[in-house]
C-alpha cells in the first residue's frame, strides 16, 4: 500500500555513507625500518563504510585498547625471556670447567658433581617459573580483553572478536515445564523451609506452589484481587509473602503435603537428568491454556487435588499504589514492601504496624530485596537509581544512593557475600561491593533490557532474564558463561520475567518464568561448578 508521503510525491532521502580509513603496510626502503618491522611505512586508503561515525570511532578506540594490552603483555614476556637467557648463560658458564682426570676424583670431583646437580635443579626451577609466569600473563590478557570483548559484542556483533572467546564448557538443558497459570508469571522463588516447593506469582491474580519432583500444583492462593507481582518465603517457617496490584501485601501459610512419587518408573524424578515429555512441549498460548485446564481437571490420572487458600493470615495496607515487591527481613519478624507510590515501607508482622516509611525515590519503585543475614535493604526505581537502607543500628537508619545506571533499574539483589547485583533497562548488569560502592566491580553489557535476575549462592553465577526471551549466565567478574537454549520447542516464547536458583538439586538447579504463562526448570552445569 502506498504511503502518504509517496502519494504526495516525496521520496525518502538516502542515508549518506561515511568514509573510513584503511591502513596497509608497505615494504620499508630504509635500513632502520627493515631492522625494526614495527616502524614500517603505511599507505592510507579511503573506503566506503556503512557504519555511523560514532560507531567507527568507538570501534577504533576499543581496538586501540586491545593493542595496548597486548603490547604490555608482550613487553613483559620479552623482559622475562631476557632474564631467563641471562641466568642460563650464568649456569652454562658455571658448568664449563675443565674435565678432571681419573686421578683427581676426590673432594674436588665431589664438589663439581654437587654443583652440577644444583645447577640442573636451578634450571628446572627456572623453566617452571617461566611457564607459570607465562600462564599468568595469558590469564591477565584474557581478563583485560573480557570487558572490551563485551563492549564490542554490543557495538558490532560477537563475530568480530570470536577469536577471544574462551572455550565454553557449560552445559544447559531444559528439564521440564510447569503449566497452570492463565496469564504472565512475574516471579519465581524457592521455599527455604523443607519440604522445598516452587512458588510462582502471576498476573492472573493467583500465587501457586508446585512440587518440583512431579510438576504438580500443590497449593493455589487466590486471596488477592489484583495481579500478584512477587512471592518470597520466610527464612525458616512455612510462610509466604506476596505483593499485589490491589495495594496490599499478604502473609499466608505455605505448608503443603507433597504428592507421593512412585519409587520407580517415573521419568520426571530428579534422580537423574531427563528431558521434557511430548505432553509438555507447548508451542503456542492456546495449547498452553488447554494443557493448564487439563492439568487441573478433577479426573486427572494423578488423583491429586491442590489445596486452595482464600484468605491471608496477615494483610498489610498503607500504600497508595501498586505494591510491586515485598521481602522478609533476615530475622523473619519484619517485612519490607516497595510500591509505585514511590515509597518503601517496613512493617512489624506481630503488630502489623508501620515501623519506617522509606522515601526519597523520584519515580515508581520496581523491586526490593533484603540481605540474607544482616538488616540491610535495597530498593530499585524507575529514576535509574537504587538505594541501600541500613537498619543495623536500631536508633538510626542510613541510606546510600547509587546512580550507576542510565535507565530504569528493574532488579537489585544481594549475593551470599558482600556484593550487590543490579540490572537495568539500559541493558547492563553491574556488580557492586558493599564496602566500597563508589564504582562497580564489574559491568556486564547485553543486547536487551534486564528483568528480575538471581545469583547462585553456591556457584556465584548470575542468571539474567531478558526482554528478548533469552537467559544468559555470567559470573560475578563479568565473564560470560553460557546462554540457555531457545527454540520453538525449548525455552520461553515471550519476555522472561525472572529466575531463581535451587543449588540443592544439581539435576534441576535453575527455574525461570515468563510472560508466556509458563515456568521452566533447567539443569545448568558450568565450569564454575
Amino acid at each position: 500500500m502506498p504511503t502518504e508521503a509517496a502519494a504526495q510525491g516525496f521520496s525518502r532521502p538516502k542515508p549518506k555513507r561515511g568514509k573510513s580509513l584503511s591502513l596497509r603496510r608497505t615494504h620499508s626502503s630504509t635500513e632502520a625500518d627493515r631492522e625494526n618491522p614495527r616502524h614500517g611505512s603505511f599507505t592510507v586508503e579511503v573506503q566506503e563504510s556503512v557504519l555511523p561515525p560514532h560507531l567507527r570511532a568507538r570501534l577504533w578506540d576499543l581496538f586501540q585498547q586491545i593493542e595496548r594490552e597486548v603490547e604490555v603483555v608482550y613487553a613483559e614476556n620479552l623482559a622475562l625471556q631476557e632474564k631467563v637467557e641471562v641466568l642460563t648463560e650464568r649456569l652454562e658458564a658455571g658448568t664449563s670447567d675443565k674435565p678432571m682426570g681419573e686421578e683427581s676424583l676426590d673432594g674436588t670431583a665431589k664438589a663439581n658433581i654437587a654443583k652440577n646437580k644444583s645447577s640442573s635443579q636451578l634450571s628446572q626451577k627456572l623453566k617452571t617459573t617461566y611457564k607459570a609466569s607465562t600462564s599468568k600473563m595469558q590469564h591477565r590478557l584474557q581478563q583485560s580483553i573480557a570487558p572490551v570483548r563485551a563492549r564490542l559484542d554490543t557495538v558490532s556483533g560477537a563475530s568480530i572478536v570470536s577469536s577471544f572467546k574462551p572455550a565454553n564448557t557449560s552445559q544447559c538443558q531444559m528439564v521440564r515445564r510447569f503449566i497452570g497459570h492463565r496469564d504472565g508469571v512475574w516471579e519465581v522463588n524457592i521455599s527455604r523451609a523443607k519440604p522445598h516447593v516452587l512458588g510462582t506469582a502471576s498476573a492472573d491474580r493467583t500465587a501457586k506452589l508446585w512440587c518440583m519432583a512431579t510438576g504438580q500444583c500443590v497449593l493455589n492462593y487466590i486471596g488477592h484481587s489484583g495481579s500478584v507481582n512477587s512471592i518470597r518465603f520466610h527464612p525458616n517457617d512455612h510462610l509466604a509473602l506476596t505483593a499485589s496490584g490491589d495495594h496490599t501485601a499478604h502473609v499466608w501459610r505455605s505448608a503443603v503435603v507433597l504428592p507421593q512419587v512412585p519409587p520407580e518408573g517415573n521419568p520426571l524424578l530428579f534422580s537423574g537428568v531427563q528431558r521434557s515429555s511430548d505432553d509438555d512441549q507447548i508451542e503456542g498460548a492456546e495449547k498452553e491454556e488447554g494443557e493448564a485446564a487439563a492439568h487441573t481437571e478433577p479426573g486427572d490420572s494423578s488423583d491429586f487435588a491442590p489445596t486452595v487458600v482464600r484468605s491471608p493470615l496477615t494483610e498489610l495496607t498503607g500504600h497508595q499504589g501498586v505494591i510491586i515487591a515485598a521481602d522478609w527481613m533476615a530475622d523473619g519478624k519484619q517485612v519490607v514492601t516497595a510500591s509505585w507510590d514511590r515509597t518503601a515501607q517496613l512493617y512489624d508482622l506481630e503488630t502489623t504496624e508501620l515501623v519506617h516509611s522509606l522515601t526519597g525515590h523520584d519515580q515508581e519503585l520496581t523491586n526490593c530485596s533484603t540481605h540474607p543475614t544482616q538488616r540491610l535493604v535495597v530498593t530499585s526505581s524507575k529514576d535509574s537509581t537504587f538505594r541501600l537502607w541500613d537498619f543495623r543500628d536500631p536508633s538510626i537508619h542510613s541510606v546510600n544512593v547509587f546512580q550507576g545506571h542510565t535507565d530504569t533499574v528493574n532488579s537489585v539483589t544481594f549475593t551470599s557475600g558482600d556484593n550487590v547485583v543490579s540490572g537495568s533497562d539500559d541493558r547492563t548488569v553491574k556488580v557492586w561491593d558493599l564496602k566500597n560502592m563508589r564504582s562497580p566491580l564489574a559491568t556486564i553489557r547485553t543486547d536487551s533490557a534486564i528483568n528480575r535476575l538471581s545469583v547462585s549462592p553456591l556457584h556465584k553465577v548470575i542468571a539474567i532474564p531478558h526482554d528478548n526471551r533469552h537467559i544468559r549466565l555470567f559470573d560475578l567478574q563479568g565473564v560470560r558463561l553460557a546462554r540457555l537454549p531457545r527454540s520453538n520447542r525449548t525455552g520461553h516464547h515471550r519476555m522472561v520475567c525472572g529466575t531463581a536458583w535451587y543449588d540443592e538439586n544439581p539435576a534441576c538447579n535453575l527455574f525461570s518464568c515468563g510472560f508466556d504463562r509458563q515456568v521452566i526448570g533447567w539443569q545448568i552445569v558450568t565450569a564454575v561448578a
